[in-house]
């Protein structure tokens, strides 16, 4: 059982996660972050020392988890793993939705994926309980023991291997951080007419509510669903002004039409 917990990391996700996980059975006994003045913030929250060197790590906890961004996984964990004893048998987990787990090969025994499927802010609390995680591990033993501690905090607990997350991470771009970025492109077209955004939060909210038990195409509404193409190109006419959102208005309504044949 994982009772001891290093967590690496003091950004949006790690913030959320190391109080979450400190309210389980487990004990997050330290927080390593570059920067000391974020590790520090994070810990008081949590309620353990702070660290922003490897070489201060403890050497002795059950799992070393790497919350930090994808491209320093490989290179923190390498550098950790030299101040671990030779006989030491932790795993090491990373919460990324991209990364392979064989990051860690050849640098630790065991390994794997503890990725919560969520998009986190530092200051919008996350509750775990409706967010499913994603876990996967190089052996039994070590996907027993990161499901275990995901049960902890949700129900909705999936063994996912590195190819099935990569599609999951691809899927979850669209969904999320695609969508995100045109209700910006849709508040900037209002902000120029002095339009208050919160118009279309209602409309945000039913779309999202949809699609919770209903195929998304099957909920597709708007002109290019009803091939109103008269309408289509009156909005296309008032984008004249932004080219690059004209082009998305003209690539999306080509893509639904598609996807209606």
């Amino acid at each position: 059982m994982i009772e001891k917990i290093v967590l690496l990391g003091s950004g949006n996700l790690a913030t959320q996660l190391g109080p979450a996980l400190a309210n389980t059975h487990a004990e997050v006994v330290q927080v390593y972050s570059r920067r000391i003045t974020h590790a520090r913030k994070l810990a008081k929250i949590i309620g353990c020392p702070a660290v922003s060197k490897l070489d201060s790590v403890v050497t002795d906890a059950d799992l070393y988890l790497f919350a930090i961004s994808d491209n320093a996984i490989g290179e923190v964990a390498r550098n950790l793993s030299v101040y671990l004893p030779p006989d030491s048998k932790p795993v090491f987990a990373h919460t990324s939705g991209a990364t392979p787990q064989l990051v860690f090969k050849g640098l630790n025994g065991n390994y794997g994926i503890f990725y919560p499927l969520q998009t986190f802010s530092k200051n919008r609390p996350a509750d775990f309980s409706t967010i499913p995680f994603c876990i996967d591990g190089n052996k039994k033993s070590v996907r027993n023991q990161l499901t275990a501690l995901a049960e902890n905090l949700s129900p909705n607990v999936a063994l996912i291997n590195d190819e099935q997350r990569a599609v999951l991470h691809v899927a979850a771009v669209f969904v999320n951080n695609f969508t995100n970025a045109l209700f910006g492109v849709g508040k900037e077209i209002l902000d120029r007419d002095n339009i208050p955004f919160n118009l279309l939060t209602p409309l945000i909210l039913e779309t999202a509510k949809k699609v919770q038990d209903q195929p998304p195409r099957d909920m597709q509404t708007g002109p290019a669903r009803r091939g109103d193409d008269k309408t289509i190109q009156k909005h296309l006419t008032l984008l004249n002004d932004h080219p690059a959102f004209k082009e998305i208005y003209q690539q999306l309504s080509d893509l639904i039409k598609q996807q209606q044949k």
